[in-house]
């Protein structure tokens, strides 16, 4: 015989709502009200910003606190007058701003924004390994913040969310700009990219098989180009024909086979990623001199070294430079190109990011619970905590797993 119910508690063995309000008190006094700073962009000619208007009123909506620097939205075609009706407070310093407890960035911050950080403050950015200096990490460290690179954050599959929808933009503008300088009205070659009835189609070398190189072999071959792809990983030339549909020409990093290519080619794209801190092939400045008058390099990679012996870094104000008679394309930042496009990719990363740092009590505690997001961190209460920066700059560092479950 089951044990009888005493009289008066039938309703509470019988309530599941006593149960559930149990468990959801437990949620909520966990979730943390985020109070995010979003300055406005000093350096090179960055056009983006973090977070859309929409993203920021669902976040106010939320019961978070954002405050942005006045124009920060402006060259993404925002105003201040749009997130102010989102219900961002709009300051009119960046020093009001970096009271923040989150900054919220794309360029890394320059040294008088650094001035401004303080103590326990989380800085999220990109890192952009390529001009990354060790005086740049001693002073983020004397601030004793928490620094997450935008180029390290990985999701639940691994893959890394902010260079992949950047790397999408990057692939996919980087024939519209080849297209525009083999134009004759830009002392090009004067033909089209891509082909039409009767003429032979345009030459388009790509150095790589990421997500740059696949975004733009797309874009090329839907133009009718004669796309050629270059790749020392099979397995990344075998996936990007996969993903393509379509036959491919690919081959990997022959020596002989790629020069002779490049100098028939109209179009040479760069985009190579750098493997233990270096580019793994340059073109050499002779193939390079061996080309057509009028042909278009883009360096993709410049931020990470370049992939042409000849290549200089250049920006969105004098985009180009000619060597050899041949366009050299090295902007490093060529998601700010379309710098709309880009912050709505990036405030679809960021917005469920910041959700899942409020719901989880902070950041201490995201990092503690999610091993994705703290693949991005490389400093830590002040203290460097990635392996390979420490290694290029000969520094000491800390193992963060090891760091937030003591302080956990």
């Amino acid at each position: 015989m089951p044990e009888a119910i005493p009289p008066g508690f039938e309703s509470l063995a019988t309530s599941r709502a006593y149960f559930t309000q149990e468990s959801m008190l437990a949620v909520e006094t966990r979730k943390r009200k985020l109070f995010i700073g979003l300055p406005r962009e000093t350096s090179l000619q960055e056009n983006r910003i973090c977070l859309t208007p929409e993203a920021v009123k669902h976040l106010v909506n939320e019961g978070h606190e954002v405050v942005m620097e006045s124009g920060a939205g402006e060259p993404s075609k925002y105003s201040d007058h749009d997130y102010s009706e989102a219900g961002a407070t709009i300051a009119y310093s960046a020093k009001e701003v970096y009271e923040a407890d989150i900054i919220l960035k794309v360029a890394p911050p320059t040294q008088e924004e650094i001035d401004y950080l303080k103590a326990n403050q989380t800085l999220i950015s990109a890192l952009q390994f390529g001009s990354l200096t060790a005086e740049y990490i001693t002073a983020i460290l004397r601030k004793k913040v928490n620094a997450i690179s935008f180029e390290l954050i990985k999701d639940p599959s691994g893959a890394r969310p902010v260079v992949r929808a950047m790397s999408e933009i990057a692939g996919s503008t980087v024939m519209l700009v080849a297209a525009e300088y083999l134009a004759r009205s830009n002392e090009g070659k004067g033909v089209i990219l891509g082909g039409i009835t009767g003429v032979p189609p345009s030459q388009v070398v790509i150095l790589g098989a990421g997500t740059v190189a696949e975004y733009a072999a797309r874009a090329a071959t839907g133009l009718g180009a004669e796309v050629k792809v270059f790749d020392n990983h099979l397995y990344k030339l075998r996936r990007l024909k996969q993903n393509l549909g379509t036959m491919l020409y690919t081959s990997t990093l022959d020596t002989f086979v790629l020069n002779q290519q490049i100098r028939r080619a109209d179009v040479v794209i760069g985009a190579l990623n750098a493997e233990e801190g270096r580019i793994p092939f340059m073109v050499p400045e002779s193939v390079v001199a061996s080309m057509a008058p009028g042909s278009v390099i883009i360096d993709v990679s410049i931020d990470q070294g370049g992939c042409f012996e000849t290549s200089e870094m250049t920006s969105h104000s004098k985009p180009v430079f000619r060597k050899y008679d041949v366009v050299h394309y090295c902007v490093p930042n060529i998601a700010s190109r379309v710098p709309r496009t880009a912050t709505n990719a990036l405030s679809n990363i960021f917005t469920p990011i910041l959700q899942e740092i409020s719901q989880h009590g902070g950041i201490n505690e995201v990092l503690f619970t999610n091993e994705h997001f703290r693949s991005g961190v490389y400093v830590y209460k002040g203290s460097l905590t990635n392996a390979s920066i420490a290694k290029k700059f000969n520094m000491r560092y800390k193992e963060l797993g090891l760091m937030i479950a003591v302080r956990n």
